[in-house]
């Protein structure tokens, strides 16, 4: 799961005892030599769904970006300005790093990269958005926390803006993935209960039903897509993938 270019197990313990946003910083430099980072065939997915439903889009904003794992995606949907928003600095110059601007005056325009908290965008990227996406980033917000980051969300598109991510099904009790991803869980309420600062990242906190009803609330209409490259579940046929599609109103 690791490569020799990843982080040390020492490395990854310093981050696990800092905060969220210490410990991506120091994260940063090595991140995308870890199985955290969006694999590509997610995004291909992703965006080839997106394309498929909607075409092409305005302006974009990729939230949550990390190293701007999903810019790069945006760039290529987006006819106008793509904007990437993250808590941490030092993922934030990654980003930079990677999507440079063009090399002549007609080239692709940099995407412009502001660290900010997600729950509270600034006012500077109010209404402004045609398409927001976010890949692997909900595990850091608690449950309480998601009105707060889907309004916030609602207030930086336009209107008719679509807010996407993919969302997994829930794994089947009893197997190994159900077993890892609750001990995983459980390990971190404990460390949480334990020791400051907080580290917050959960699996199980983000479930389809509670979502679509949080979106809803925030003023959102929802629909999903499944992203039949991942196959379905054999006991019910439903796809092990969907792309949540929230679409600001008119």
């Amino acid at each position: 799961m690791f490569t020799t270019e990843g982080p040390s197990v020492r490395e990854l313990a310093v981050q696990a005892l800092s905060s969220v946003e210490r410990g991506y910083d120091l994260l940063a430099p090595t991140f995308d030599h870890t199985p955290f980072r969006t694999p590509d065939r997610m995004l291909d997915a992703v965006e080839e769904t997106l394309a498929q439903h909607e075409g092409s889009f305005g302006a974009g904003l990729d939230l949550c970006c990390g190293t701007g794992a999903g810019t790069g995606m945006l760039r290529r949907l987006c006819r106008d300005r793509v904007t990437g928003v993250d808590l941490s600095a030092g993922m934030l110059e990654r980003a930079r790093l990677a999507h440079p601007g063009g090399d002549g005056p007609d080239g692709p325009r940099a995407p412009e990269f502001v660290r900010a908290d997600a729950r509270a965008l600034p006012a500077s990227l109010a209404d402004s958005y045609d398409l927001a996406v976010s890949f692997g980033a909900f595990g850091h917000f608690l449950p309480a926390e998601r009105p707060a980051l889907f309004a916030s969300v609602h207030g930086a598109l336009r209107p008719g803006g679509l807010f996407a991510f993919p969302i997994g099904a829930p794994f089947a009790p009893g197997s190994a993935a159900w077993w890892v991803t609750g001990g995983f869980d459980a390990a971190m309420r404990v460390r949480n209960a334990l020791w400051r600062p907080p580290f917050v990242m959960y699996y199980r906190t983000f479930p389809l039903g509670a979502v679509r009803t949080d979106l809803a609330a925030a003023g959102f209409t929802v629909e999903t897509a499944p992203l039949e490259h991942f196959g379905r579940r054999p006991r019910d046929g439903r796809p092990n993938w969907r792309l949540v599609l929230a679409r600001k109103a008119r």
